[in-house]
């Protein structure tokens, strides 16, 4: 989009919504996935901790558990209206109760309710309508389903479904969108993704649904305004994972893991166009919104001895610039990745700092796992035949290189950003390594990961074990 540098993909509305908001350049996901990344948006808890390991719908069939306390929840339970529009795309309802849903788990097609602006701005208006009157505080979560890829669930609609409602025979029609195409010759191609005609086409359409989002947002921005609640209206806007391109999604490299975000606080229009440096986390979004709303995180346990311990922080201070946010100029952003669908097996743990990004890949002697969509993807396709026929790629990988992957990766970000040069086992740096992964194991006890003695050792936490656990060597040469 423009507002992070992007002057090809037409943005006006996002634009003017970073505008009015504070801008962070580093904010990240806590995992690549959609279900596993909005539950744990909603919770403020790591998927490992939530319950969310995969995807929600179909086969894969993955809940939080239900122990689990998420911010509609909590909000709820202390007088906010809650509503939700679009994907939800998480479960069980016990624990992501909302009392406005309009959602594909309330039977609506996952395509109109989370791609046709017109209908998300009428179930917005209609829930604003009643939110609106009177002093009951409110809460809307409105989750696009653009800018998803679509080609194996609707290939009739392109790729990114970036023919639905364009208005042409047997695409149906969105009457507050604008279509907006993109000449593939044009558009910016990404280090990590190959430049060949076949990629570009496909960024291509990918923008295209950029821009419904983007004339969506501004849709809903102007509905707020038209119910006088813009000036008291705390706006967060932000993505699930990363760009379903090589790298991108199901991956916990940058681009795996980077993500837009813009926080407008009202009345504080001091913050307001600003853009800030410092690290933030999708994690951090359940503690900024009960911080707005007032509301305590309560003291419960899900299976673990410890209490459940949000390990996000609320952004208000660190928009406002209050001195108590000093502690983000340095911090550590973690991240945590198990599967995509029921097949994707690929365990994955992170710590990234300002300087450097350390993954562990804890099913390191199998091969990294391909999704159902991205598979069938003309980018995809274009690696694999180019490949399979012995023809340069065009890309920064080798399709070897990238299924497998050794169980440490260490870069040093600083010199080199795009990842290329595995670090772990120069021993210059194995202190750098050893601190990173001690850090990276307190995190995982501090969040209860049950996977924090994988692959090398069980985990065992009951009988005459302590409850806080141990981890017992398998011997497995891991």
């Amino acid at each position: 989009m423009g507002a992070y540098g992007n002057n090809v993909s037409k943005t006006p509305h996002l634009d003017a919504l970073a505008a009015r908001s504070t801008k962070f350049n580093r904010a990240y996901t806590s995992v690549s996935s959609c279900s596993p990344s909005r539950a744990s948006l909603l919770t403020g808890l790591p998927q490992h901790q939530n319950g969310m390991y995969g995807l929600h719908h179909a086969v894969h069939h993955f809940n939080c558990f239900d122990q689990v306390r998420s911010l509609p929840l909590l909000l709820e339970e202390h007088g906010v209206r809650t509503g939700i529009i679009g994907k939800k795309h998480v479960g069980p309802e016990n624990v992501f109760p909302f009392n406005y849903s309009r959602t594909e788990e309330d039977g609506y097609s996952i395509t109109q309710v989370g791609r046709n602006i017109t209908l998300i701005k009428d179930f917005a208006n209609e829930f604003l309508s009643d939110a609106s009157t009177g002093s009951v505080p409110f809460f809307l979560y409105v989750a696009f389903h653009d800018v998803h890829r679509c080609g194996h669930t609707h290939p009739q609609y392109g790729q990114f479904c970036e023919k639905f409602g364009n208005g042409q025979e047997g695409m149906g029609l969105i009457a507050d969108w604008t279509p907006v195409e993109y000449d593939p010759a044009n558009v910016v191609v990404p280090y990590f993704v190959q430049d060949t005609p076949a990629a570009r086409r496909d960024l291509a359409a990918q923008y295209t649904t950029v821009s419904r989002l983007d004339q969506g947002v501004g849709l809903l921005v102007d509905l707020l305004q038209k119910h006088n609640v813009l000036d008291d209206t705390l706006i967060m806007y932000s993505s699930d994972n990363g760009i379903p391109f090589p790298s991108g999604r199901t991956n916990l490299y940058e681009p795996g893991m980077h993500e837009p975000m813009f926080v407008s606080l009202p009345q504080d229009k001091q913050t307001w166009g600003k853009t800030n440096d410092m690290p933030a986390s999708l994690l951090d979004v359940t503690p900024t919104i009960l911080d707005w709303f007032n509301v305590p995180y309560p003291a419960y346990k899900i299976f673990g001895p410890q209490d459940v311990k949000l390990t996000g922080q609320s952004l208000i201070d660190t928009v406002r610039g209050n001195p108590l946010a000093e502690d983000f100029t340095y911090r550590q952003i973690y991240a945590s990745h198990n599967l995509h669908e029921i097949t994707m097996y690929y365990p994955m743990r992170v710590v990234r700092d300002d300087t450097y990004r350390l993954v562990h890949n804890l099913n390191f002697k199998m091969p990294f796992t391909i999704d159902q969509d991205f598979y069938i993807s003309p980018t995809f396709q274009d690696l694999l035949n180019h490949t399979a026929k012995g023809q340069q790629t065009h890309w920064y990988k080798t399709l070897k290189d990238y299924y497998y992957r050794p169980e440490w990766e260490l870069f040093k970000l600083t010199v080199d950003p795009q990842e290329a040069t595995n670090l772990a086992d120069n021993p210059n740096f194995a202190i750098v390594l050893e601190e990173l992964q001690r850090d990276l194991l307190q995190w995982q006890v501090v969040t209860d990961d049950p996977w924090r003695c994988a692959p090398g050792s069980v985990l065992e936490d009951a009988g005459a074990f302590p409850k806080s656990g141990v981890c017992m060597s398998m011997n497995n040469n891991t």
